[in-house]
């Protein structure tokens, strides 16, 4: 029997992953499945070596260092010396996952990687040990592969997973109406993040920014997107009354708003793909902002607007993150029809460009034929 081991390393991928195991499975049942994941893999009947849920933590600390150390050590060994997997499939996470596949290249194991690093944004060094420890690259951005190919690496586009996830849209008198929004006014609402430093940097912003609309015009209503990640405790006391709270409920807010303030980060693609008119902010301390400026590769932060290489909506990152800034572009877009239309006119480019394949499907078809 064929063995295939996957390595994740945080909620996304494991639910990337998932979706490639069922796929897989209806392909060839007969092969043997273990992995570094979450509770989407073991759902998928997946065998946990580990459980990620550690290596996702944020920020840097020692006992982070230490525990992604170890934990390096533990799979190498197995890998190496106890399940000796046909292949190893890397999901994303690429600090761990490229610092692994030196390990196990080494070793003679066949490596691919899913949803490589994003190596044209920025660190574009890294190419170099992807062309020396990865088999194969499966690339989910067309463009990906044009870069890949150029260097002489072997890689295929498999398709974007998120054009295949996202839920259609839910009904929007039905949503509107559970939770006593009116149907009849404008409705913009506000994601200020997943992760606690995010809340803590962008809140406060966001919510000034809402004041200042509802001044101008007090017809339109807001929410505000509560991650599942985020405890009650966080927003306490720090949400007026004139801003809803909805919890867990992302996509019929990203598909069902007029306009939409966003934190950077996967939430704009999926609005691009609702085809949602958007701004997107962010900000962090200023000594990691300088470091970003110096490994970036491209100029824009937004999937979308990397995508078609141009600004399809505004992006206020750092000293443009301020409320008034916000509100003047969100103002906009309700205001400006012409505006507006043109923005989701690009967006829908955005979506042609990924196409529809079924990325799941397709990595799943390359690794089956793979292990055969």
């Amino acid at each position: 029997m064929k063995k295939l081991f996957i390595i994740t390393g945080e909620y996304s991928g494991d639910r990337h992953a998932s979706d490639v195991v069922r796929e897989l499975k209806n392909i060839n049942p007969d092969i043997e499945i273990e992995a570094v994941g979450g509770s989407n893999l073991e759902q998928a009947g997946v065998k946990l070596f580990a459980n990620h849920e550690k290596m996702s933590a944020m920020g840097i600390s020692l006992k982070i260092i230490k525990d992604h150390i170890l934990l390096g050590k533990r799979i190498a060994d197995y890998l190496i010396n106890s399940y000796k997997p046909d292949l190893v499939l890397l999901v994303d996470y690429g600090g761990f996952n490229l610092g692994i596949s030196r390990i196990l290249k080494k070793a003679g194991l066949k490596i691919f990687y899913y949803i490589p690093p994003q190596i044209w944004a920025s660190r574009k060094w890294r190419i170099k040990t992807v062309k020396k420890y990865i088999d194969k690259v499966l690339t989910i951005f067309p463009f990906e592969k044009e870069m890949y190919d150029n260097e002489g690496i072997n890689s295929e586009f498999v398709g974007h997973p998120l054009v295949n996830q996202l839920p259609t849209k839910s009904n929007r008198d039905s949503f509107f109406e559970e939770f006593d929004i009116d149907n009849e006014r404008p409705l913009v609402s506000i994601f200020p993040g997943s992760r606690v430093f995010e809340i803590k940097n962008l809140l406060d912003i966001f919510i000034e920014a809402s004041v200042l609309i509802e001044k101008k015009h007090p017809e339109i209503q807001f929410v505000l997107c509560q991650a599942p990640t985020i405890k009650d405790e966080l927003l306490k006391d720090k949400v007026p009354s004139n801003v809803k709270i909805i919890k867990g409920r992302n996509y019929d807010l990203l598909s069902h708003s007029d306009a939409l303030i966003l934190a950077s980060g996967t939430v704009a693609l999926e609005a691009a793909l609702y085809e949602t008119p958007m701004i997107i902010s962010y900000r962090g301390p200023q000594i990691l902002y300088w470091i970003y400026l110096l490994v970036r590769c491209i100029k824009k932060v937004s999937l979308p607007n990397i995508i078609l290489n141009k600004e399809i909506f505004p992006e206020l990152v750092q000293n443009k993150a301020k409320p008034d800034i916000i509100a003047e572009n969100i103002t906009k877009i309700i205001e400006d029809d012409h505006y507006r239309e043109n923005m989701k006119d690009e967006l829908r480019n955005v979506k042609k460009f990924l196409t529809d394949k079924n990325s799941a499907l397709e990595t799943a078809r390359i690794i089956a034929f793979e292990m055969q």
